[in-house]
């Protein structure tokens, strides 16, 4: 399976971008309004050409969050459920990230 495209402002191989490039800034998401991947919510606001939505509930058991570390497509709930670690390899995601979830998760 190919990995899928990732759009982001200056973003590096595992995704970080202008906005979030902290070592553990390694996750795209796909919200819920479109079928691409985004560094994070500011760079979909200002490359997209529509506003924001965020991945609806029933929509968790889908894989809307790719890590820029190993390539790994989670679930929602997958992520939700990580204790900000990938599953797969088990790079540290940024646990501050439960503060924009928001933006993200319905």
């Amino acid at each position: 399976m190919t990995d899928p495209v990732v759009n982001g402002i200056n973003m590096d191989p595992q995704t970080r971008c202008k906005h979030y490039h902290s070592n553990q800034d390694i996750i795209a998401i796909r919200l819920g309004c479109c079928n691409v991947y985004y560094s994070c919510y500011e760079c979909h606001e200002e490359l997209a050409d529509h506003p924001a939505s965020p991945v609806p509930k029933e929509h968790f058991h889908q894989q809307h969050i790719f890590c820029g570390l190993c390539h790994s497509i989670l679930t929602v709930h997958e992520y939700l459920n990580s204790n900000n670690n990938c599953p797969n390899c088990n790079a540290l995601f940024n646990p501050n990230c439960k503060l924009h979830y928001h933006l993200y998760f319905e």
